[in-house]
Order: structure tokens, then sequence, then C-alpha cells
């Protein structure tokens, strides 16, 4: 049974890797063909081109790779449909996936066609999902609450689990050693600044993040900052934090930001998906975020939800404090983080929430990878 599996971002590659791993443990001699990263490459993946020429973002981002990536839509279709695999499958991606989807069911009228990864459609755009099920049969989705919102829009779905319930996290032999090996006293408080991983994100936050930080160490004065990034922000982070009067410790490496998660007591974070690794650590957390002014004017117009932090929508509670658009200001941020450190309530009902989050995800469950292959035969072949 042969596959076509499609991943632009390093994110789709794992998840990717996942899902092949389970198809081959269903489905001893399954084939692969299409687009991955390292991830699937080790799984079998003979990539057609490099996953990285669609990891692009944003208008300007996109218009100077319209042609290539117009070109690369018609050669990827022409493939899937000269390959007949029993099943599409586009991995997130969705302007450049559902795009071949399109292309190749054109060439190949009865192509199955399955997507890993709704659209978030809970929080804006549901005219999204209508749109997606002219092309897409199955759904493969990670958040709980998303199967009802497909299936009305005409596809069939099934809640697969998230990967971060599976997630390895760190104990707590390595985060005392985090904490030892930084001179930082069992005693003090460690706060995780997390202002996102785009530049335009730092950009916008990272000020606001370390001024309500400032005011928060006034209240605090033996607390620690520690800054997980990645590498493409790494410089600028470090460039806008050197004035700080609470200098943070920046850490970039996998092992290291692992244990400083579990090391933390206290996270200001960015909205995203950071809110599901602070909750996989039982990190309590406040949530900030802004964007650009026509963005943020746009977004207001647009959003379906009360709350955008996944912790407040899979555990169906709003303990989490939100301060986004206008309203990312220090002040507040800086004496909500007070409240969490203050208020024994407050922080035990994030930590329910989280725990609550954790295992509606799938946390202790069967591994996301092989629920979705299952899901992905169940599609194409019926039920096993």
């Amino acid at each position: 049974m042969k596959f076509f599996l499609i991943a632009g971002e390093p994110s789709g590659d794992q998840l990717g890797a996942a899902l092949m791993a389970g198809l081959r443990e269903l489905v001893p001699d399954a084939q692969f063909v299409g687009i991955g990263g390292e991830a699937m490459t080790a799984q079998g993946l003979q990539s057609l081109f490099p996953m990285q020429e669609l990891s692009v973002m944003g208008i300007w981002e996109v218009l100077p790779k319209y042609r290539q990536l117009k070109r690369r839509i018609a050669e990827t279709a022409a493939r899937v449909a000269a390959e007949s695999p029993a099943a599409l499958i586009g991995i997130d991606s969705p302007d450049f996936c559902l795009r071949v989807a399109r292309a190749a069911r054109a060439q190949r009228p009865g192509l199955r066609v399955v997507h890993y990864i709704a659209p978030s459609v809970w929080a804006w755009r549901p005219g999204r999902a209508l749109k997606m099920a002219q092309v897409v049969d199955h759904v493969l989705a990670i958040l709980p609450f998303e199967p009802p919102l497909m299936q009305a829009a005409g596809m069939t779905c099934d809640f697969v689990g998230h990967p971060i319930a599976t997630a390895p996290v760190a104990g707590p032999d390595e985060a005392a050693l985090f904490r030892a090996g930084h001179g930082i006293a069992p005693e003090s408080p460690v706060v995780l600044c997390l202002p996102g991983s785009r530049g335009g994100e730092v950009g916008r936050l990272l000020h606001r993040f370390g001024q309500a930080l400032s005011d928060l160490r006034h209240y605090v004065p033996d607390m620690r900052v520690v800054l997980p990034t990645v590498p493409g922000v790494a410089g600028q982070v470090r460039q806008e934090t050197a004035n700080w009067p609470v200098r943070p410790l920046v850490v970039e490496d996998a092992e290291g930001k692992r244990a400083a998660f579990a090391a933390a007591d206290l996270a200001l974070a960015a909205s995203g998906t950071v809110s599901l690794d602070l909750a996989a650590n039982r990190v309590p957390m406040v949530i900030g975020y802004d964007m650009a002014p026509l963005s943020r004017m746009l977004v207001g117009m647009l959003l379906k939800t009360d709350t955008v932090t996944l912790v407040n929508l899979v555990s169906d509670t709003r303990v989490v404090p939100e301060f986004l658009g206008r309203d990312c200001q220090p002040g507040p941020m800086a004496q909500a983080l007070l409240r969490l450190l203050d208020d024994p309530a407050a922080r035990q009902a994030q930590l329910d929430a989280m725990d609550l989050t954790m295992d509606r995800l799938g946390k202790g469950g069967e591994a996301p990878g092989l629920r979705a292959a299952r899901s992905v035969l169940g599609a194409v072949t019926g039920p096993r």
C-alpha cells in the first residue's frame, strides 16, 4: 500500500514521521513518497525536493517565491496522479497541500485525500472548513473539540491525540541539575520568559515582557528569569535583553530548554502552542500577545472565541490570564504573575486545568502516530 505525504514545516515533519512509523506497524509493506524533512526521510521517505522550499509564511515572504511554489504545486500534483497512492496525506501547510490536492484530484478524480491537523476554524474563518471539504475526505484532528466542526463541513474526522501528550519532559533530577549548573538557589523562583520564535513576535513582545518581569522583581527580588529561544532569533534576544535590569539566562539547546521548563515555577508566554508545553510541565502561566495594528484589527473582527489559549480551550476553563492586543501591558501582566506566586488557589486552578488538558490530549493513551495511522487506514480501507 502506497501513501503520498506532504509536510512543509519541521513540526509537520515530526508528525509525518510518527504517522509513517504507525502505518508501517499496521501495514509492514507500506510505501511512502512525497515531501518531507529529516525525520520523514529517516522513516524511508525520498523527498521530491527539499521541504525547506515550502517553509515560508506571510504575504511578503511568499511573493518572491510565488512562481517557484506554483511550479512545485503542479509538479507535485502530477507526481501524485502518477503514483496513484491509497491516499494523499497533507500535514499542516494547508496553502500548499490543499492546492496540490485540488490539482491532483482534477487529474485523478477518485483520489482519497486526508489532512493532518484541522484548520483553526474554532478561532476564526469558519468558512475555511467548507472550502477544505471540497478537496479533503478525512481529517486527523489533534484537539478533541475539532471533529464535530469538521464533520459539520462534510468531512469525516477523528481526534488522534496531540503529540505533546507523549513528548518527553525532564524530571526533578534534571531540574535540580539545571538550577545547580546556573547557580540558581533551590528556593529562588524561576520565571520563564517566552516571547515567541519569530523575529516580529520578539520585536513586539520582548520589551513589554521585560518591563513586566522588572516590575515583578520589585516583589520577588530573588527570582531568576530564563529565556528559552531558538537559533533564528537568539541573537536578537541577546541584543534586546543586554540592558534589562533583570538579565535573563538565554537557553537555546533542546536539553537545556527541557530542563528549564522542569525547573520553572512560573511563565510569561506569547500565545501559541507553548501553552501546551507549559501544561505538560505543570508551569502556571500568564499569556501576552500583540500584533501589528492592521493585523490586530482584522483578528479582532474575525475572532470567534473569548480565549486563544489552548489550555483554556481544551480544559473548558478560563483560568489562564490573557493580555491580548492593547491589553498586553507590563503592569497588569506583572500583577497576574504575582498573583500566581501569592495565591495558592489561583495556582492550583491552573494546575488542575493543565492536568485535565493533558488527559484530554491523550496522555497515557496510544501514541498519536499509531492512532493517526489507524484513522488513515480506517478512512481508506475500513476499520482496523
